[in-house]
C-alpha cells in the first residue's frame, strides 16, 4: 500500500500523456485533420528530447506495445475473409507489386549512394508501408469504402500488413545472422505451421467460447474474453518467433468469421483506441526537434523522395490491374506516406543492428520525422490527388463501384429501413408487421438467442448494442429512416435514444419503455414519439369495444398521447408558475375525466403543463382543466386546440404567450405536432 499523501512515480507522465493527447488531438479534429496527427505531435512536444515531461520512454513503451496488438486486432476483425475475397485482385496484385516495386527502388536508390544491398533491402521494407490508420480514416470520412478508389487503397494495405509477416522473417538474413536460403525456408515454413494451427484451433475453439460468452450478455465478461483472445494468440505466436502484432492481427481475422464481429469490435474500441493513442504519442516522442532542425532540409528531401517514389509505383502497380487511370492516381497518393508499422519493423531491425538507409540514430530520427511529415500532409495529398483524377477525366469512383455491401444489404441509396433496437414480443410483432408491408428491417441484440430468432424471421441482425460506433457501422445508418427502441427500460431507452439522435440527426426515433415513461429523459435524448405500454394496449382495446358496441368514437383522438410536449412561455411573461416546466406526455387522447364517465362532449381541451393531464374548458359542461388545475396545484395549461399554442395561468387568470424567438412554445413533438 502507499503512505497517504505519496504519488505513484507514474502517474504524472500517464496524466500528461492523455491530457496532451486529448488537448492536441481536440485542436486537430476541428482543424479537421485525423487526430492521429495530433498524438504525434503530442508526443513530440512532451518527449524526453522536448519538454521532458514523459523523460523515460520506456514508461510508456509497454501500453504502446498493447497499442500495436490492438490496432492490428481491431484492423484483423474489420477485414474478414469474404471481404479479402471482394477485393482479392488489390491484395494479391496491386499490394505485391506494389511492395515488391517499392522495395526494388529504393534499394536501388541505396546503393546509388554507396549503402549496402542489405541495408537497402531493409530500407525499402520501411518506405513500402502505409498508414493502415490514417488511409482508413480517409477514405471512410470521402465516403469511398466500396468504391474502386477506396477498395483499390484497402486492399494494398492489407497485403502490406500481411507483408510484414515475411518483413520480420528476413531481417535476421539482411543483418547477416543466418544461415541463408535453409534459414529462410526454415522460418517461412514455421510461421506457416504456426499459421496453420492458429487458424484451425481458433475456428474450432473460438465459435463455442464466444457463443458461451456472449449468452452471458455480459459486456464487461464480453470485453476481457475478447482481449484474452487478442493478447492470447498474440502470446502464442510470439512463441513460436512470429511476431506478436501479427498473431493480434492473425486473431481478428479469425475473429471476424464469428457472427460476433461486429459486437466485440464495438467493445474493444475504447480500449484499442486509448492504447493506439499511447502508441502514436510514443512514436513522437521519439523525434528530437533539434536534429531535426539540423536536418530540415534532408527530412524534406527525404518526405518528397518518399512521395514520389510511392506515388509512382503505388500507380503502376493499380494500373497493372487495369482499373483506369484515375482510380490509379486517387489511390496512389492516399498510399504516399510511411505507416506506423514501420516503426515495429524498424525496432525489429534495430535489435539486428539495421537503421534506415545505413544512418544510424540520425536515420532512426528521419524516420521519425519524415513520418510525422507525411502522415499529417496525407489529407491533403489524398485530396490532390482527387482533384488530378477529375482532370483527367475520371471519377475516384462515387457511384462507380460495385455496390455489394457487407451482410447483403440492399444496393440503393435511399432511406427505407427501419432500425429497431433489442429483440422480444413488441419487437418482433413490430417486425413482422413492417415485413408484412415491404418495410425492410434491421436488428440490433446482444443476446444470442433473441438474435437467432430474429435472424429466423428473415431479419437483418447485427450483434452487438446499438450505442456502438462499430455496430452502428455495420446496420449503415445512412438507409435508416426510423428508429424504434421497444424492448428497453426508460432509462436504458432514453440512452439509446440519445446516442443515436447525435448518429443521425433528423431520423425519427420512437420509443416504448418496458416501464413507465421517463418524459424529461426521453424529450433530453429527441424521442419523436413515446408509447406508454398500458395507454398502448388501453386504446385499441377502448376502440374494439366502442366498435362492438356501435359507439362512434371517430375523430376524438386529441391529442396524440405518443407525442411529448414541452411549453417555453415568453421570457416578457409576468407569471411565475411557468418556472421549472417539464416535457409531458398527453395521458389519453381526449379529456382524460370525461373519458372515465364515458362522456365525449367537451369543447375545448387544455393540456397540464405540468403533468400531462388533459382536461376540457371551462365552455364544456365538465369543467376538468380548471378543476385539475385547483385540486392538483398544476395551474398553467396550454391549448391543443388547431392553430393555438397560448397557455394560461388559472391562478392568476392570465393568458401566456410562447417563446416565438426562441423554441416557438414547443419541444420534440410540440404541443402542435399532438393536434394543437
Amino acid at each position: 500500500m502507499l503512505a497517504a499523501g505519496e504519488t505513484p512515480v507514474y502517474l504524472g507522465p500517464i496524466v500528461a500523456l492523455l491530457v496532451a493527447a486529448g488537448l492536441i488531438g481536440a485542436l486537430f479534429v476541428r482543424l479537421k485533420v485525423v487526430p492521429i496527427v495530433g498524438f504525434l505531435l503530442a508526443g513530440v512536444l512532451i518527449g524526453p528530447h522536448q519538454l521532458g515531461v514523459v523523460a523515460d520512454e520506456s514508461q510508456v513503451e509497454a501500453a504502446a506495445e498493447i497499442g500495436v496488438m490492438l490496432l492490428l486486432f481491431t484492423i484483423g476483425v474489420e477485414f474478414s475473409v469474404e471481404r479479402l475475397a471482394r477485393i482479392k485482385k488489390f491484395v494479391l496484385g496491386g499490394g505485391t507489386v506494389q511492395v515488391l516495386l517499392t522495395t526494388a527502388v529504393v534499394a536501388a536508390l541505396c546503393l546509388l549512394f554507396g549503402v549496402d544491398w542489405r541495408v537497402g533491402v531493409f530500407t525499402g521494407f520501411l518506405v513500402a508501408l502505409s498508414s493502415t490508420a490514417i488511409v482508413l480514416k480517409v477514405v471512410a470520412a470521402k465516403g469511398i469504402t466500396q468504391q474502386p478508389v477506396g477498395q483499390a487503397s484497402v486492399g494494398t494495405l492489407i497485403f502490406q500488413d500481411l507483408a510484414i509477416i515475411v518483413m520480420v522473417l528476413l531481417i535476421p538474413i539482411l543483418a547477416g545472422q543466418s544461415e541463408g536460403a535453409w534459414d529462410i525456408v526454415r522460418a517461412l515454413g514455421t510461421a506457416a505451421l504456426v499459421l496453420t494451427a492458429v487458424i484451425v484451433i481458433a475456428r474450432k475453439v473460438m465459435p463455442p467460447l464466444l457463443e458461451r460468452v456472449a449468452r452471458l450478455c455480459s459486456p464487461e465478461i464480453f470485453l476481457l474474453s475478447i482481449v484474452a483472445i487478442a493478447l492470447g494468440v498474440a502470446y502464442l505466436t510470439s512463441l513460436a518467433g512470429v511476431s506478436d502484432a501479427l498473431g493480434a492481427f492473425l486473431a481478428g481475422m479469425v475473429l471476424s468469421e464469428s457472427r460476433h464481429s461486429a459486437h466485440a469490435l464495438s467493445e474493444i474500441m475504447p480500449l484499442q483506441m486509448i492504447f493506439s493513442a499511447v502508441f502514436f504519442v510514443s512514436i513522437g516522442m521519439m523525434l528530437d526537434v533539434t536534429v531535426l532542425a539540423q536536418l530540415w532540409w534532408m527530412v524534406l528531401l527525404a518526405a518528397l523522395a518518399v512521395v514520389v517514389v510511392k506515388v509512382v509505383t503505388a500507380y503502376t502497380a493499380i494500373s497493372v490491374l487495369r482499373v483506369g487511370a484515375p482510380t490509379a492516381v486517387g489511390a496512389a497518393f492516399l498510399l504516399a506516406q510511411i505507416g506506423e508499422f514501420s516503426f515495429v519493423l524498424q525496432q525489429v531491425g534495430a535489435e539486428y543492428g539495421l537503421s534506415p538507409a545505413g544512418l544510424g540514430a540520425d536515420g532512426d530520427q528521419l524516420l521519425v520525422a519524415v513520418t510525422v511529415v507525411l502522415m499529417t500532409v496525407t489529407p491533403a495529398l489524398g485530396a490532390l490527388g482527387e482533384r488530378l483524377a477529375k482532370r483527367m477525366g475520371g471519377r475516384t469512383g462515387r457511384g462507380t463501384a460495385p455496390s455489394a455491401d457487407r451482410g447483403g444489404r440492399e444496393s440503393d441509396d435511399t432511406r427505407n429501413r427501419v432500425l429497431v433496437s433489442g429483440w422480444g414480443p413488441v419487437a418482433k410483432n413490430l417486425s413482422a408487421y413492417l415485413r408484412s408491408n415491404d418495410v425492410p428491417v434491421t436488428v440490433t441484440t446482444l443476446n444470442p438467442d433473441l438474435a437467432a430468432q430474429a435472424e429466423a424471421e428473415a431479419h437483418t441482425v447485427v450483434r452487438g448494442e446499438a450505442t456502438k460506433a462499430s455496430v452502428l457501422h455495420e446496420v449503415d445508418m445512412d438507409r435508416v429512416k426510423l428508429i424504434v427502441i421497444c424492448e428497453n427500460t426508460a432509462e436504458e431507452a432514453a440512452h439509446v435514444a440519445h446516442i443515436l439522435s447525435g448518429v443521425a440527426p433528423g431520423v425519427p426515433i420512437v420509443v416504448r419503455p418496458v416501464d413507465a415513461p421517463d418524459v424529461p429523459g426521453l424529450y433530453d435524448a429527441h424521442a419523436t414519439r413515446v408509447v406508454d405500454t398500458q395507454r398502448a394496449v388501453t386504446e385499441p382495446l377502448g376502440r374494439a369495444v366502442l366498435d362492438l358496441l356501435g359507439i362512434d368514437h371517430t375523430g376524438k383522438n386529441h391529442p396524440d398521447p405518443t407525442v411529448m410536449s414541452l411549453f417555453t412561455p415568453d421570457p416578457a411573461s409576468s407569471c411565475a408558475h411557468t418556472e421549472n416546466l417539464r416535457p409531458v406526455l398527453p395521458k389519453s387522447p381526449g379529456c382524460t375525466e370525461c373519458l372515465r364517465q364515458g362522456r365525449h362532449d367537451w369543447v375545448h381541451l387544455r393540456l397540464c403543463a405540468h403533468c400531462g393531464f388533459v382536461g376540457c374548458c371551462d365552455d364544456s359542461p365538465g369543467r376538468h382543466a380548471s378543476a385539475h388545475a385547483e385540486g392538483g396545484a398544476h395551474p398553467v395549461a396550454t391549448s391543443v386546440e388547431p392553430g393555438e399554442d397560448w397557455a394560461w395561468c388559472y391562478l392568476d387568470s392570465v393568458r401566456i404567450e410562447p417563446d416565438r424567438a426562441g423554441t416557438g412554445g414547443v419541444g420534440a413533438g410540440g404541443v402542435g405536432a399532438g393536434g394543437a
